[in-house]
């Protein structure tokens, strides 16, 4: 028999804001509806490390107690957050119990504006141990894609793109230091922005990696990822407007040498190239300048952050999952060596913003992933090889734009012919973040995508007082 699921669970982030500010709803029984659902759900798919069930009613009700409700954009949301992200009150995991730290004090600063935005924190979702891969498992559960349970929903951000797309909160905070927002989102079929350096206060780890990492969110809608983005970035909300006749360079070049996209993922940049022309852009070639040297510097920065952020949580390295000792190793071999100079990821973001210039581009189009996400198995148990090949193979496009410090997008653009979502990548140059969700949403009302996987939210529509 299909469960049968509140009204408003499915609802978008906006739908529920609007609800609650009039009173159609309360912020309560918007979130005791949402931990039902997560009770019958979550059991699968393992989104989440932690439920804050009571902490979660206690804070819907004091939004409902609060006289004006006109200035949060995010009034009685549930969101979730990942794990990596300190919330009051609950440990740090970092992808295990080997990697997890004290129980936070206060809020991260991201977390602290979603809840000033009138979000209620449902809980913390799972992410790979130190957020390395973009396959999300550990000893104790492997997260599942809700389009296909056989099928990872990427990294490392997994566990918070599988809670969106199944429905069991309609937004969830991310972060992205090699691609860990824009992964899961082209592998559930969710909307991803990585904003820009310095855009959205980072503070996470011994560095942010180097300065590479970015806070975001994960959402099932433009105009979600929107409210998110800027309630993130401390600005006032604005609506998005269409953007006009804007130059877009496509490329299908790969990053990593041997790696190629598979014909869906090749489709869907054509595709996406259909649906700019439709909307009165122009594209033409543009293939950024990767090379051999921009691709051992992507590799030396993945191992030498993982060493960062042990050496300063002081972990024991033996209590590590093997893969990722291994990885330790090779990057404290690399900061030993003075692999990862900040000069190199200087002259990559000059040549990167010269991209646009060079080829009087606006943004630029490429691929999401090169293949099928992989499997979703105990990755956590295979050798450390296994995993570096499955995520350079399936995920080449997104650690580039990390390096430069630029703003890149995720928007799905269709199916693959297995049922998969497929998706595709947008590039901006600084300050662009807007503009990118901009041509998102242009995509959105020319090919409407479907919100959640298959059966999900299982027996419900939105309430139509969410309109």
């Amino acid at each position: 028999m299909q469960d049968i699921v509140p009204t408003w669970v499915g609802a978008t982030a906006k739908q529920i804001a609007r609800g609650v500010r009039r009173g159609d709803i309360s912020a309560t029984q918007v979130v005791a509806d949402h931990l039902d659902h997560v009770a019958r759900v979550d059991p699968d798919l393992a989104a989440f490390r932690r439920i804050r069930a009571g902490a979660a009613v206690t804070e819907a009700e004091k939004v409902d107690e609060l006289e004006d409700l006109a200035d949060l954009p995010l009034a009685g949301v549930p969101v979730a957050v990942k794990e990596n992200t300190a919330v009051a009150g609950l440990p740090t995991w970092n992808g295990s119990a080997a990697a997890r730290t004290p129980v936070a004090e206060a809020d991260h600063e991201v977390v602290r504006r979603l809840r000033g935005a009138g979000a209620v924190i449902l809980g913390v979702t799972r992410m790979p141990e130190l957020g390395l891969w973009g396959v999300t498992d550990d000893s104790t559960a492997v997260t599942r894609n809700p389009w296909d349970p056989g099928r990872t929903p990427g990294g490392s951000s997994g566990g918070s793109a599988a809670a969106v797309a199944a429905g069991l909160v309609p937004i969830a905070h991310a972060n992205d230091g090699l691609g860990s927002i824009r992964i899961p989102a082209a592998c559930c079929g969710l909307v991803g922005l990585k904003p820009g350096r310095g855009v959205v206060p980072c503070q996470l780890g011994a560095d942010d990696w180097f300065g590479l990492t970015e806070h975001g969110v994960l959402t099932t809608t433009v105009a979600d990822a929107a409210v998110g983005f800027q309630t993130l970035a401390g600005r006032r909300q604005e609506k998005l407007v269409p953007p006009t006749r804007l130059r877009v360079g496509v490329s299908l070049r790969s990053p990593v040498r041997g790696v190629s996209p598979d014909a869906p993922n090749r489709d869907a940049v054509a595709a996406a190239g259909r649906l700019l022309a439709a909307a009165g852009h122009d594209t033409v070639p543009a293939d950024p300048s990767y090379s051999t040297a921009l691709g051992l510097q992507g590799l030396a920065t993945w191992f030498a952050a993982a060493a960062a952020d042990v050496q300063a949580a002081d972990l024991d390295r033996r209590s590590l999952q093997k893969r990722n000792r291994q990885h330790v190793r090779i990057g404290e071999w690399v900061q030993r060596r003075g692999y990862v100079r900040p000069d190199d990821r200087a002259a990559w973001r000059e040549r990167s913003i010269g991209l646009f210039t060079d080829h009087s581009i606006d943004l630029l189009l490429t691929p999401a992933l090169a293949s099928l996400p992989p499997a979703a198995i105990s990755w956590s148990a295979r050798s450390w090889r296994a995993n570096v090949l499955a995520n350079l193979r399936y995920a080449p496009y997104f650690a580039p734009w990390n390096l430069a410090g630029l703003p890149a997008l995720v928007v799905p653009v269709g199916r693959r012919p297995d049922g998969l979502p497929v998706a595709v990548q947008l590039v901006g140059p600084p300050g662009s973040e807007l503009l990118l969700l901009g041509v998102a949403g242009q995509f959105e009302m020319q090919a409407p995508w479907a919100r959640h996987a298959n059966g999900y939210p299982r027996g419900g529509t939105p309430s139509p007082a969410a309109g």
